[in-house]
């Protein structure tokens, strides 16, 4: 598939012009390599996943955390050796944060939403223009355990669980990556529970002040489901072959 063709796809489908970000979204590295038959997919750009994606003989690498943020930085240090390996082998870089966290269908916090069994998920939260987070009803009611295990299960992870609500889950609010201080909104919500990636210490007391279950699923694993997602759109749509590589940081 002709890269501009995917790309100018992918910058609809995420509605990359229209979301704010902290940094420039979309291609972030455009090889000489213009034609994409193979794609790998991550979430974040480190030298081993470069090197993976290499040896998969991947044409694009996409990811949900790219290399541009909001500083602008020289091409130099581990951000330049990032850069000149993909050049080097024409891997193409293509990254969606904000986008990807907002997406009403391989969003990391729509596809949370679908595997915890949530129906007519609300959207909330909005760190730039578009709100990336949902809250909304659990009809199965499962018991807080049960959802735990579950959710441990679906994304290979092993959550922290500040249990300071109801045993039997009602209502869920999902903020995937680092969500930690967003406990109050949650509540506000009429959430019981709430999950998110990352902990925080400044943050610990808050679950229990407001009386509601936290389940810190880690910030890589809450964001792994988005790319998956995406690329298993990709496979469907083009017939582009995906693979995702798993590079957990326990965090």
């Amino acid at each position: 598939m002709d890269r501009a063709e995917l790309v100018n796809y992918l910058d609809s489908y995420l509605r990359i012009g229209d979301i704010a970000d902290y940094g420039p979204q979309g291609l972030q590295v455009e090889t000489a390599n213009t034609r994409v038959q193979r794609i790998a997919l991550a979430v974040d750009v480190s030298p081993v996943i470069i090197e993976t994606a290499v040896s998969y003989q991947a044409d694009m690498l996409l990811v949900h955390h790219g290399v541009l943020w909001r500083q602008v930085e020289r091409i130099a240090g581990p951000l330049g050796e990032r850069v000149r390996q993909m050049m080097a082998h024409g891997l193409n870089l293509y990254a969606a944060h904000l986008p990807l966290d907002a997406h009403p269908e391989v969003g990391n916090n729509a596809v949370l939403a679908r595997l915890c069994g949530v129906s007519n998920p609300i959207w909330w939260y909005s760190p730039t223009n578009v709100p990336i987070a949902v809250v909304g009803d659990v009809p199965a009611r499962p018991s807080l355990d049960d959802l735990v295990r579950h959710i441990n299960t679906e994304l290979n992870t092993s959550a922290t669980v500040l249990a300071h609500g109801p045993k039997t889950v009602q209502r869920l609010a999902i903020l995937s990556g680092f969500g930690a201080d967003k406990v109050a909104e949650a509540k506000a919500l009429g959430a019981d529970t709430f999950l998110t990636g990352e902990t925080s210490h400044a943050n610990y007391w808050a679950a229990s002040d407001f009386g509601l279950n936290v389940i810190f699923a880690g910030h890589y694993a809450t964001e792994t489901v988005g790319v998956q997602a995406l690329g298993a759109h990709l496979t469907e749509k083009f017939g582009i072959e995906t693979r995702f590589f798993d590079f957990p940081t326990k965090m």
